[in-house]
Order: structure tokens, then C-alpha cells, then sequence
């Protein structure tokens, strides 16, 4: 669930709450605090507690079923003794069988483009794109050209013509 949690993180990355960073006499630089964002934008709240309650139900039901398996391998080894060796392989069979069952549901629920993972895209990407907008629409507004986020370092906001990524690119082919 922490890494979940990271994940819904690392997607909420912007907000209206702009601090001046660097008012140079040409460039209006800004930042945002995107973790302060995910913890007072309420519609992120709210989203963050649905998606809590969603993976809690989801921990219910993986600890189901490897409890199962559990108890089957607890029964099969009070048996052991008293099974027969094609009655204990048949044993062995059904646990080996709930086992992969139960991997493939953990794995459908938590692991990449897992239930979990889309269901908080599909929460957060609604939120990103309203704040992304916001962020755009202040920006030209208040004529800051960049804006920058103090938590993880990117860039959230730049005019077209503030990026270098062509001039770099020339420079290297010279390097070639």
C-alpha cells in the first residue's frame, strides 16, 4: 500500500498556490509545493480516501484467499501421516493450484496495470489535468514564464520558446 501511495504521490504535482522563486528582470520563475497540494486540495482528499477504502477491500480479498491456502496446507500436513502418497499428491495439486489462483489475483489487483494502478490513474488524472490547467491559465495571466516544483524537481509549467532540447540535440550530433 506505500508504494500505491507513492505512486498517487508522484501524480499529484500541481496547484495554484504559486511562491515567486526568481524575478529576474525578463523571467517570472515560480514554484509550487505539490505534496502540500495532495494534502489541502480537498478533491484530493477525497479521492485519496476512496482509493484507500478501494485498496483496503482489495487487502481483504487477497488476504482471503492466502489464508485459504494456508489452512489447506495446514490440514494436508496434519494428514501427511494417514494420506495416501496419490491422495496427499492430489492434495498437494489443489493447494499448488489455489496458490497460482491467488498469485493471479494479487497480481491482477496490485501489480503493474493492475486494478490498483488504473483505479488511481482514473482518480487522479481528472484532478491533474483541472490543476495542469489552472496552472496554465494563472501562469498567463500573472506572465510567469516557468514554474517549477520545489518537491520533485520538475517542471510543471514553461513558455515553448524557454526550451533548449533542439540546441542540445545539435550539439550532440556534432559530438558524433
Amino acid at each position: 500500500m506505500n508504494r500505491i501511495s507513492f505512486v498517487f504521490a508522484v501524480l499529484a504535482f500541481a496547484t495554484i498556490s504559486l511562491v515567486p522563486l526568481s524575478l529576474q528582470a525578463q523571467d517570472k520563475i515560480v514554484y509550487i509545493d505539490s505534496y502540500r497540494i495532495r494534502l489541502e486540495y480537498k478533491e484530493f482528499q477525497d479521492a485519496q480516501a476512496l482509493f484507500n477504502k478501494e485498496v483496503e477491500q482489495w487487502n481483504i480479498e487477497v488476504e482471503a484467499g492466502q489464508k485459504e491456502i494456508e489452512q489447506m496446507e495446514a490440514e494436508l500436513a496434519k494428514q501427511a501421516l494417514i494420506l495416501s502418497d496419490a491422495k496427499k499428491k492430489e492434495k498437494e495439486a489443489e493447494i499448488e493450484t489455489k496458490k497460482v489462483a491467488w498469485q493471479k489475483l494479487a497480481n491482477d489487483i496490485f501489480g503493474p496495470d493492475g486494478r490498483a494502478e488504473l483505479r488511481n490513474v482514473a482518480l487522479t488524472k481528472p484532478l491533474l489535468d483541472k490543476i495542469n490547467s489552472v496552472l496554465e491559465r494563472v501562469a498567463l495571466i500573472e506572465g510567469y514564464d516557468m514554474i517549477l516544483d520545489s518537491v520533485n524537481g520538475k517542471i510543471a509549467y514553461a513558455k515553448k520558446e524557454m526550451e533548449i532540447t533542439d540546441k542540445i540535440l545539435e550539439e550532440l550530433e556534432k559530438t558524433q
